[in-house]
């Protein structure tokens, strides 16, 4: 597999890691959109959110609560933050390794 989320879960490639556990990965995104920009990513290849199934809803949702614990770790939990996942090319997608981007620091643009 070629997947640039799976070489840095297992440290062929390096990354600024913030968080690592058994089952997730936390790093810093090289293009920062915000001055928080970290990407939380499950250490199981799963290409987009589509292909989890309710036996990844536990992972799910320590990747979210992880989410929450690095915006206190920041700084950015009072005055806001954004977690956002991409859901294929339509979606904004670009790698096809579940991620989730957490992003703060700024006043972000409302989404609706």
């Amino acid at each position: 597999m070629d997947c640039i989320f799976c070489k840095i879960a297992s440290g062929e490639i390096p990354a600024t890691k913030v968080y690592e556990d058994e089952e997730i990965i936390a790093f810093e995104d090289i293009s920062p959109k915000a001055p928080v920009h970290v990407l939380i990513i499950p250490r199981k290849h799963l290409a987009t959110l589509n292909d989890a199934g309710p036996d990844q809803g536990a992972l799910i949702g320590r990747i979210v609560l992880k989410a929450a614990g690095l915006a206190r770790d920041r700084g950015v939990a009072e005055k806001g933050y954004r977690v956002l996942v991409n859901c294929n090319q339509d979606g904004g997608q670009e790698v096809f390794h579940l991620h989730f981007h957490l992003l703060g620091g700024r006043r972000l643009k409302g989404m609706g």
